[in-house]
């Protein structure tokens, strides 16, 4: 294993972290804040290299892309991030036995958490901040796509560990090539913990290929049901949001589901939607009551359903029941996020019951699905999974526990 000693240098770094307290993790935090908009040119310059290597027309040029309003985001969910309270030495379970043994469960960092990602810059800050104050060291694996941009900010990250006295092994960026991936996911007894973020074919390999624990994060095909007691005019704001907000990122419209009672509104519905050039792939009625009205129409074929887009394109599915529209979500959601636009409670609240996903949302788009937006500060990804975190991961999520046993020389029987 070619990185092996790469791995090492991680794990040995990860136990110095236990020596910083929180106000020190958050001022090199806020330091590292401050850094990214001094020096942002140099983050950006760096990205237009990447960018420079990129079709516009190619629907993750969105998510590639830096500027100085996303840099300042990002700089602020990193101050966010340091202001929250620290998950570490939480006692969340307390008790004493019979015998006399007293037993006690605190939260504790994972130790070295592994990030895998495509071209998605902002992901390399938002996991250093969200590690760093947790008590973890990561190591990071990027796309190609964005090499330049994540070698960049993991420079401009080690040359504040080091003003600060701290190893920079506490965050390493691996060489963005496919036998790097391979070997993170076999460094046993390295890495205790691999978070893939991006499209289903990457999480499939990395669960599929991982000797080391995963959690499944990223992959969102979303669903919006416009019910028949729906609110027109919320419809319109909610599917436009949901769709058009930021069209690359997962938490985005990829099916309106609409109630056959309204398909009279389908036309105002869409109309934001023509405004942003999304195309549609509507089934049989809904195309029906499109045509004529709706300049980017198009037939829906048998991959227009469950199908993550990542552009401006979405598929119209008519149905005659809520029932019917749960059976949709259940034949082709991914557990991500869903939606439902109604009027009345009783449905609404049906809904949020049967639907099997990390969040269910009632008259509000599927856009704040997002770390940031829950108030966590930020977000290392959207877990898809049920067993263990749901939803957007932040500095909770990446911690465990461990029991710590107090007696007076008892023995077992």
């Amino acid at each position: 294993m070619q990185l092996e000693e790469t791995f090492k240098r991680v794990k040995r770094a990860s136990k110095t972290l236990a020596l910083l307290s929180d106000a020190q993790r958050n001022d090199i935090l806020n330091a590292v804040a401050d850094a990214i908009m001094y020096y942002k040119e140099r983050i950006l310059g760096a990205n237009a290299q990447d960018l420079a290597k990129m079709a516009r027309e190619n629907p993750l040029y969105d998510r590639l892309q830096l500027t100085e309003k996303r840099l300042a985001d990002i700089a602020a969910d990193m101050r966010n991030v340091a202001k929250l309270p620290s998950p570490l030495g939480h006692v969340t379970k307390q008790k004493t036995l019979a015998n006399g043994l007293r037993l006690c469960r605190v939260s504790v960092p994972f130790g070295v958490i592994g990030m895998i990602y495509e071209a998605r810059p902002n992901v390399t800050f938002d996991v250093f901040s969200l590690c760093f104050k947790s008590g973890n060291a990561c190591v990071l694996k990027g796309g190609k796509d964005a090499d330049s941009s994540n070698r960049e900010e993991v420079a401009l990250i080690h040359e504040i560990l080091e003003k600060y006295g701290v190893s920079k092994d506490v965050v390493a960026l691996l060489p963005a090539t496919h036998e790097a991936t391979g070997e993170m996911l076999n460094a046993v007894g390295y890495v205790d913990l691999c978070i893939p973020r991006g499209g289903r074919k990457l999480i499939d390999f990395v669960r599929d290929t991982a000797r080391i624990p995963v959690i499944e994060t990223g992959a969102g095909v979303v669903n919006t049901y416009f019910d028949k007691d729906g609110d027109l005019e919320m419809g319109k704001a909610i599917i436009c949001n949901a769709k058009t907000r930021r069209v690359s990122v997962c938490n985005a419209l990829d099916c309106l589901i609409i109630h056959r009672e309204r398909i009279s509104s389908l036309p105002a519905l869409c109309e934001k939607l023509a405004e942003k050039k999304v195309v549609i792939y509507a089934d049989d009625e809904a195309y029906k009551a499109l045509s004529g009205s709706y300049p980017y129409l198009e037939h829906a074929g048998e991959d227009s359903f469950g199908t993550e887009f990542m552009d401006y394109k979405m598929a119209i599915k008519t149905v005659a029941s809520l029932d019917e529209a749960l059976d949709h979500i259940d034949t082709y959601g991914s557990g991500h996020s869903e939606a439902i636009i109604t009027a009345n409670e009783q449905t609404a609240r049906q809904f949020q019951a049967h639907v099997d996903a990390a969040c269910v949302y009632w008259n509000a788009p599927t856009s704040f699905t997002d770390g940031a937006q829950f108030g966590l500060g930020a977000e290392i990804g959207i877990s898809t999974q049920k067993l263990g975190p749901r939803g957007p991961m932040a500095l909770e999520e990446i911690t465990t526990y461990k029991w710590l046993i107090e007696g007076e020389g008892q023995t077992r029987n």
